[in-house]
């Protein structure tokens, strides 16, 4: 398991390339779940969506987002913070598309409905090992009465 900072940004990076599905919201918009989409190994992420959802109406202008991401095998969380903003580049586009994205937009690819959406990180908390977020929750319950310990880094995105 990651052991320093670098360490946990490839976790984290690995992990969500390899998921794909993550929880975003902007002030006012609670986060919901999306499908997360990469163009290469760039470190941003994209997500499809419609144009009349409440996410795509506030982020007319970029935004302060907050991406919430629990990796399946629960071991690794983070909270990512960035800016979120439309990003309709007909060349991003054409390379992210695939089937799954498809299947949600009748006009395909200049369906009048799609936005693409940008997330890029700016700051991360990432955390690994469930067991110890289990506890810390049990510890507050009286369940348990040793103390475990989290691993957790902050990052910078640059």
């Amino acid at each position: 398991m990651p052991d320093n900072d670098e360490e946990f940004k490839s976790k984290f990076w690995d992990s969500i390339r390899s998921d794909m599905t993550a929880m975003i919201g902007v002030p006012g918009v609670h986060p919901r779940p999306m499908t997360a989409q990469f163009d290469g190994d760039r470190n941003v992420i994209y997500f499809f969506t419609a144009k009349d959802t409440d996410l795509a109406e506030a982020v007319a202008s970029a935004k302060e987002a907050t991406l919430v991401y629990s990796a399946k095998g629960d071991d690794l969380f983070a909270t990512v913070e960035g800016k979120l903003r439309i990003d309709n580049d007909p060349a991003v586009i054409d390379r992210l598309w695939n089937r799954f994205v498809a299947a949600w937009f009748e006009g395909g690819k200049d369906d009048p409905k799609l936005y693409l959406l940008r997330f890029d990180p700016a700051d991360a908390e990432i955390w690994k090992d469930a067991s110890s977020i289990v506890a810390g929750v049990k510890l507050s319950s009286g369940w348990v009465t040793r103390k475990r310990t989290t691993e957790t880094a902050w990052h910078r995105f640059e």
